[in-house]
Parts: C-alpha cells; sequence; structure tokens
C-alpha cells in the first residue's frame, strides 16, 4: 500500500535523525528509540546527531553519493545519447532525493559479462561497490568474501512499510543469502508467477481441425496427433509438429515439458518436499519414469521433433514462430519471446493459451518461479547504507504502485515509458516520440521495484473487467498485447498447482565436487531415453548411480541446510 504523503514526512523526518551505521561491530545504528541507544546517553546521542546525513525536504542537502556497477540488458536500452553513467533515473534520483549514483563500470550483459566482471572484481582486489546486485553461484561468492554486510537488522530498521508488506509476501526469499541465521543480501523482489508456463496452442489449427480445449494429457496427446498428422496448415505436405520445445539443457525449466513429468507426480531438477517433510531431488523419484516413458512414445510418434534434444528455447520459439509446430510450454509472455516473429512468418496466425493439462489420475504439477531475481548486497565499508534505503523507500512508497494523480502516474518518465500522442497518453513504446525505454531498469533495484502479487492480479483483473481502472493497471494493460490478458489468467487459475524449488542454497561441499557430473548423468540419462535407444527401465540404473556417486550426501546436505533456515 502506498504511502500517504503524512506517512512521507514523518518517514524523511526520521532519517534525518538516523545516526552513521558503518560501525566496526557491524550494527545498524537506530534513531534513539531501540534498546542500544536507549543506553549510549547523552554522549552516545550527540554522536548520533553529528553522524547523521542533513536533510531538506526529504532530500540530502548536500549531496550524498551512492556506487554501484550496472548491466545493460542491450545498447539500445537508453535514449536521447544518454547512458548507463548519465541518463534521466539517474538525474531523477540526485534532483529529488539528493542522492547521486555512480558507476564503477557498467556493462552489455551478453555471454554473462556482468557476473564475469563481478568475480573478477573479487579475485582482483578491486573496490568495491557500496551496493550491488548478485544472484545465483555470484551472490554466494560475494556474501562468502566477508566483504558485505550483515543486513537484516538494516532492513527491519529503515525498510518502509509498503517495502515490508512486499517483502512478507516472499518471506522464503531470505532463505537463499541467509548464514548462520543471519541476512546477507536483500531479496531482489519480482513478480510472483512471472515464469510460470502455460500451454500456447495455435487457434487457427485448432478451430481448422475442430479440436477441443485439452483438459487431459489424453486430450493434449490427440491434438499432438492430430497437428501432425492432419495437415493444419493445408500445404498438403506432412512437414508439422505437434510442439516445439528446446530440451538441450533442461528438463525442468519453464520451456521444457516439465509439466508431463509433472501429471505423474513429480517434477524434474527440482527439490521438494516428500511426503516425510524432507527434500528430495525430483528427477530421482520413482514418477519420473512414467514421464520418460510419455516422452519417449511422443518422440518415437512424431509429435516432438528429433533435435529438441539439442534445441534450446530460443531455437524451439523460432520452430513456433515459423509455422512448424501446433504448440509450445512457456511463460505467459512467450508470444513476445522467443515466438517474436509469428505474426511476421505467418500472418493470419492466431494463438491462444490454456491451463497446462492433468494427468490420468487428474494429478497436476509445475513449475513455479520464485518472485525474487537476485539480491542487493551492501559493502561492509559503506558508511551510510541508510542513503540506499532512502531511495528504495521512495520507488517501493511512490512509483511501484502509482497513485491516480502522482507525477508517477503514467510511469517513471513521460517521453521515455509513456507520452501524450494526439492528447492521448500512450504507453506503446512504439509510439513514444524517439522511440520508448523501460526506465526502471536504469534502478539500483534490477528490474526496478516490484510487488510479487501486483502484476499478474492486475492483468487478470483488467481480463475479468474489460478495462483498467487504477493507474498500474492502465500502465500495464496499454503495453501487453491482449493474449497476455487470457494467458496471465490461465497462469492465475492454475496457481494452486505450481511448485518451486525448495533449495535456494548455494552449492553444498559435495555439490562442488560431483554435480556437475551428476547433471551431465541425469541429462545423457533422459536424452537417450527420450530421444535415444535407451530403454526406460534404464532409468532404475541412472536413479543408483545417482545415489552412490554423491546424491545421497547431497541430499543429506541440503536437508541440513533446509533445517538450518526453516526449521524443518
Amino acid at each position: 500500500m502506498l504511502a500517504k504523503k503524512g506517512q512521507l514526512m514523518l518517514l524523511l523526518a526520521a532519517c534525518v535523525s538516523i545516526a552513521g551505521c558503518s560501525g566496526s561491530n557491524g550494527d545498524a545504528s537506530g534513531n534513539g528509540n531501540n534498546s542500544k541507544n536507549a543506553n549510549t546517553g547523552d554522549q552516545g546521542k550527540k554522536q548520533e546527531e553529528e553522524a547523521a546525513l542533513p536533510m531538506i525536504n526529504g532530500k540530502y542537502d548536500p549531496p550524498v553519493t551512492i556506487t554501484t556497477v550496472k548491466k545493460i540488458a542491450t545498447p539500445t536500452t537508453f535514449k536521447n545519447g544518454e547512458t548507463a553513467d548519465d541518463n534521466v533515473h539517474y538525474k531523477w534520483a540526485e534532483e529529488k532525493l539528493g542522492i547521486k549514483i555512480e558507476n564503477l563500470w557498467s556493462v552489455v550483459n551478453t555471454s554473462d559479462a556482468y557476473n564475469t566482471k563481478l568475480k573478477l572484481m573479487l579475485s582482483s582486489n578491486e573496490k568495491l561497490p557500496d551496493v550491488v546486485f548478485a544472484a545465483g553461484e555470484v551472490a554466494q561468492m560475494l556474501i562468502d568474501s566477508g566483504k558485505f554486510r550483515e543486513v537484516g537488522p538494516l532492513f527491519d530498521q529503515y525498510a518502509s512499510e509498503s517495502w515490508k508488506q512486499a517483502m512478507n509476501e516472499a518471506p522464503t526469499a531470505w532463505y537463499e543469502f541467509t548464514r548462520d541465521g543471519k541476512r546477507y543480501g536483500i531479496p531482489n523482489l519480482d513478480y510472483d508467477y512471472n515464469n510460470d508456463p502455460v500451454l500456447w496452442v495455435r487457434k487457427d489449427w485448432m478451430e481448422k481441425l475442430g479440436l477441443p480445449e485439452p483438459v487431459t494429457i489424453d486430450d493434449y496427446e490427440k491434438m499432438l496427433d492430430a497437428f501432425k498428422n492432419n495437415d493444419p496448415d493445408g500445404n498438403g505436405k506432412a512437414d508439422t509438429y505437434g510442439t516445439a520445445v528446446g530440451l538441450k539443457d533442461s528438463y525442468g525449466n519453464m520451456f521444457s515439458l516439465s509439466w508431463v513429468f509433472g501429471a505423474y507426480g513429480s517434477l524434474p531438477e527440482m527439490w521438494l518436499e516428500q511426503a516425510d517433510g524432507k527434500l528430495g531431488y525430483g528427477s530421482v523419484q520413482p514418477q519420473i519414469k512414467e514421464g520418460l516413458a510419455k516422452l519417449k512414445d511422443w518422440v518415437q510418434k512424431g509429435y516432438i521433433p528429433m533435435e529438441a534434444g539439442i534445441w534450446d528455447q530460443g531455437k524451439a520459439g523460432s520452430f513456433m514462430s515459423a509455422g512448424k509446430a501446433g504448440s509450445f510450454t512457456g511463460p505467459f509472455w512467450s508470444e513476445a519471446w522467443p515466438m517474436g516473429d509469428m505474426n511476421v512468418n505467418n500472418p493470419q496466425a492466431e494463438l491462444t493459451t490454456f491451463k497446462l493439462p492433468t494427468g490420468p489420475d487428474g494429478k497436476t504439477m509445475h513449475y513455479g518461479s520464485h518472485p525474487y531475481t537476485g539480491a542487493l548486497l551492501i559493502n561492509k565499508d559503506m558508511e551510510h547504507p541508510e542513503i540506499f534505503f532512502t531511495y528504495a523507500n521512495y520507488l517501493f512508497d511512490h512509483v511501484v504502485n502509482p497513485e491516480a494523480g502522482s507525477e508517477y502516474e503514467h510511469g517513471w518518465a513521460e517521453g521515455y515509458d509513456w507520452a501524450k500522442v494526439d492528447g492521448e497518453v500512450t504507453y506503446d513504446l512504439n509510439k513514444v516520440p524517439g522511440g520508448g525505454v523501460r526506465v526502471f531498469f536504469y534502478s539500483l533495484l534490477d528490474g526496478g521495484p516490484r510487488i510479487p502479487s501486483l502484476n499478474v492480479s492486475a492483468l487478470v483483473k483488467v481480463a475479468a473487467n474489460g478495462k483498467a481502472e487504477t493507474p498500474y493497471e492502465k500502465i500495464w494493460s496499454g503495453f501487453v498485447p491482449p493474449i497476455e490478458l487470457e494467458s496471465a489468467t490461465d497462469v492465475w487459475n492454475q496457481r494452486d498447482t505450481r511448485f518451486k524449488n525448495a533449495y535456494t542454497g548455494g552449492s553444498t561441499e559435495t555439490m562442488k565436487l560431483k554435480w556437475d557430473y551428476l547433471r551431465k548423468l541425469e541429462l545423457k540419462t533422459f536424452s537417450d531415453i527420450i530421444f535415444g535407444d535407451k530403454p526406460v527401465d534404464s532409468f532404475d540404473d541412472f536413479v543408483t548411480e545417482w545415489k552412490s556417486q554423491g546424491g545421497d550426501r547431497i541430499t543429506e546436505e541440503v536437508n541440513e541446510w533446509y533445517t538450518s533456515v526453516a526449521g524443518k
């Protein structure tokens, strides 16, 4: 919920009174109301007053500087000659909040360049930024370096209520960045359900062939057969397939057919809570065998191209958009990528979406994405970490879900992510004079501030009501195509059968030694069964080897971690 104006003034008043937070003991100093400050006496209060950064009307005066490093999605991220170091958002931060954002470096994030530079900074003992976004193993490396501070107490003390409410929607997000009960990374929140898959289908092919909605996996198999054998494109050639999928690197991600395994009771490549309350690795559960048998059967019948075993999702999406397949599994935004050229290649093509089909006994499980993308780490040497909270609080209080009539009602910056064209507000970047850009990508928060539940729920409401009502609904429904209102609704309606990976810790000790081998063994086994000559029963031999070659020990380590963070 957005803070009212009076609440904002109270927050800013509190910011004026805060003390410096870079003490050698790593504790976050408060505003005089906590137990520590209650015992410091007049001398301690005097020191706090001297250390506080002066603010006037919610703006640091004189301005303060916060350093970071920046990843850039593409060279076209900016407009008007702006750069990562000099852009509309950085100017806004200085003008509105008195905060100068300084990049130690920036890099276009091709071939994982951002993570590579972060690791080089750490290994060469370079000066690290005040605040840095990191994800996955790189985040774990930075935390383990000992150069970043515990952030839990800082968040508890300085984060605004609106930010805390957003974080409360994802309480397990802290687990990945926790060590011995201490939180070292602030989860960078993402939209929940953002990567949950739905079933994309060529609607025009369905209608031509008179096919019903595929509610069950048997229904879907009949659809696959029709798309393969009944010439849905009408060219008189047997050159179409039931589905396009890329399984080169994963059988368990958002673009895979992992829901087929889920129809029988497990999901590959995910740690899932088992009947005994402990975590087990989904890929070695007995139910996986039935999913392998089903996919092998579909390959043998020609529903899935043999090349799918060496395709990634980009190639699979291109195959779908080229008009060679009738269905695709992917998130609710998959029409934009990886199927972006669908109507360029096939002007008459029409897509629709459905909930993922259920299994033989009505069972269904599918991949669920975590509502965070990584963590924001704060350097131990940052003298005033409260500066970052002043910045982030403002975004969560005013920008993330703007009020009608506010300066952010239509977006971050006029002429960038919105504009008035012929007297009408447009959020279509193609209609913004000079081309539009998403300013939220400039933020210190990777991808900008996000309330996990807000995005999909807004799209669902617009779809149900037939119109947008709140500023946020108007912004998002103003630039997403109508198909995403439909697909987001399918995501929402299957939310009760989503499963998220329960293990989010870094590599365990045995993982560091054995995981690469075990992953290669898993991918090869699945590929050899589905696309090759190996019988389905060879799965049993894989499970035996997986367990004996470190899998059992890794399972123990994963559960030790789970107990430490979740008390399970």
